[in-house]
């Protein structure tokens, strides 16, 4: 299971990396609008998958799997903290509250509503 575990893994920070890119490239860099739609995102896809494994329809071994594996790489907490860190170096303070909070907000709201839409 290991072995799945780390390949979900990597298509995660593949897709994390890429979507990364992609997005930052059409709306720029001065907010870390990658980074808060791929964790805003991450965190749905999570509730889907939570909500799924506790509502008895994906086994035990594919909520690990695409959980642990793939969402864990797909999301991501260290570039959160650098990126809010570099807002505060630059004196963007509003901005980094803003990226905080809505980035907390959401990704929580965004894991419930995933867990609601499989109930």
């Amino acid at each position: 299971m290991i072995i799945w575990i780390g390949l979900a893994g990597v298509l995660g920070a593949l897709l994390r990396y890429s979507l990364g890119k992609v997005i930052s490239g059409k709306l720029g860099t001065a907010f870390p609008w990658g980074t808060w739609l791929i964790n805003v995102s991450g965190s749905l896809l999570l509730g889907l998958l939570y909500g799924s494994h506790q509502a008895g329809r994906l086994p035990d071994e594919m909520w690990v799997v695409w959980g642990t594996g793939f969402c864990g790489a797909y999301t991501t907490f260290s570039t959160f903290g650098y990126e809010t860190l570099t807002l505060m170096g630059r004196e963007r303070y509003g901005k980094a509250l803003l990226y905080v909070a809505s980035s907390v907000v959401l990704g929580v709201s965004g894991c419930l509503a995933g867990v609601s839409l499989t109930a």
